[in-house]
């Protein structure tokens, strides 16, 4: 039987910490707590080995993401899930960029926490079995550039006595750079970020309360910004289905009232949402 995996919290707030630690031990697995970014690192290069770290982002002295970028160093194999009462997308995008596998608002649900808990470990030994694969095929990728460099040397050289004209010729383009994937996963403006792996809209930091029809209406909305976006439109593009002018206003209005309100909730009662009236929503973040 394989044993439990083995968990490193690191939160500086008692009640957190001692839930999180009690929550985790009565699921089964090996639970570690410490109330410091200097205690998480003076395990980690003592040479402690954890399969999943919880790690706060604000620590007195030293932050969370210093704790992670120390557990990213020392032991890659690491899932790390970082934890913020704060959300932005600088912080969250960094905090992925040093290798985490997660990030979740404080306080969090028990069943959402878990949950990634287990993707985390679930998904840990394949992720360092691909990172082993890719390793071997960098390697064999240089080894043939060189080889592919050596042979198209030869053969410039022997067609043409300006071997550095022939050369030059055959030089390779340089490849296409892809945006970095997190950068692919959020989407930004204004204060709104919209995170579209956790299925989530936060505005000013604090995480909108939607529901997944809200969530696809108002993300749509944010992609078009500042373009003004008929309710036609939002029913073709967002709900998956032509409606007449009619139709589709009915069929939205009620979605777009309702995403007000949780707006207003969470920033000082203001409306983001601007409707033109006869043409459509537009946000003006």
């Amino acid at each position: 039987m394989a044993a439990a995996a083995r968990i490193l919290i690191v939160d500086d707030e008692d009640n957190i910490r001692s839930s999180l630690q009690e929550m985790l031990t009565y699921a089964g697995y090996r639970v570690v707590a410490v109330e410091s970014g200097e205690a998480a690192v003076d395990l980690i290069a003592a040479g402690e080995k954890f399969d999943l770290a919880l790690i706060d982002l604000k620590l007195e002295g030293i932050g969370g993401m210093e704790v992670l970028g120390e557990l990213r160093q020392q032991s890659p194999d690491t899932v790390a899930i970082v934890l913020t009462a704060h959300a932005s997308l600088e912080t969250a995008v960094e905090a992925l960029r040093y290798g985490a596998h997660d990030y979740l608002f404080k306080p969090c649900k028990p069943s959402e926490l878990q949950e990634s808990i287990r993707r985390g470990l679930v998904d840990r030994q394949p992720e360092l079995r691909q990172q082993a694969l890719i390793q071997q095929l960098n390697d064999l990728a240089d080894n043939l550039e060189v080889i592919r460099a050596s042979v198209t040397g030869q053969q410039a050289l022997a067609a043409s006595p300006d071997f550095s004209e022939t050369a030059a010729s055959t030089k390779p383009l340089p490849p296409t750079v892809e945006p970095p994937e997190e950068t692919r996963r959020f989407l930004k403006h204004g204060g709104l970020v919209v995170d579209y792996l956790r299925y989530i809209i936060t505005l000013n930091g604090q995480l909108l309360d939607l529901s997944s029809t809200e969530f696809d209406l108002l993300a749509y909305l944010i992609k078009q910004a500042p373009r003004v976006v008929s309710a036609q439109e939002l029913t073709r593009e967002v709900k998956k289905y032509e409606a007449d002018e009619w139709g589709a206003a009915e069929a939205v209005r009620q979605n777009i009232y309702r995403i007000r309100q949780k707006i207003k909730e969470v920033n000082n009662n203001t409306d983001i949402i601007r409707t033109v009236r006869g043409v459509g929503y537009a946000i003006t973040e």
